[in-house]
């Protein structure tokens, strides 16, 4: 009695561990996913306030040299390089105005409105 009870004790420890080994990656995911998500919309802000009036408010200003950051590379370094020390000239930088978060929080949002 005393060895199935073990047995029995045995099985049910392994079930939990089993449970908890699939269920806290899954956890971790969704966290994830709304802190991204968070960052993405603080990104807007962000954005709206400091790169619309030369990017437009939707990513893309036609007539303008500026362009369409929908089409930008999925290359998170050359981003943030050309926003702190801005591009050719004609993209100032913006090192001294946007703090380290506020570039990543834009990135973010450029990224959820990445078109293929």
């Amino acid at each position: 009695m005393t060895e199935r009870v073990t047995l029995l004790t045995a099985a049910i420890f392994a079930a939990v561990a089993a449970a908890l080994i699939t269920l806290i990656p899954a956890a971790a995911q969704q966290t994830g996913a709304i802190d991204l998500q968070g960052q993405a919309d603080q990104g807007k802000v962000t954005y709206a306030k400091n790169c619309s009036h030369c990017h437009g408010p939707n990513m893309v200003n036609s007539g303008t040299i500026t362009p369409d950051l929908r089409a930008f590379p999925d290359d998170k370094t050359r981003f943030v390089t050309t926003v702190k020390q801005g591009k050719n000239g004609k993209m100032p930088p913006w090192a001294d105005i946007l703090s380290e978060q506020e570039i990543a929080d834009v990135w973010a949002f450029l990224s959820s409105r990445r078109t293929p």
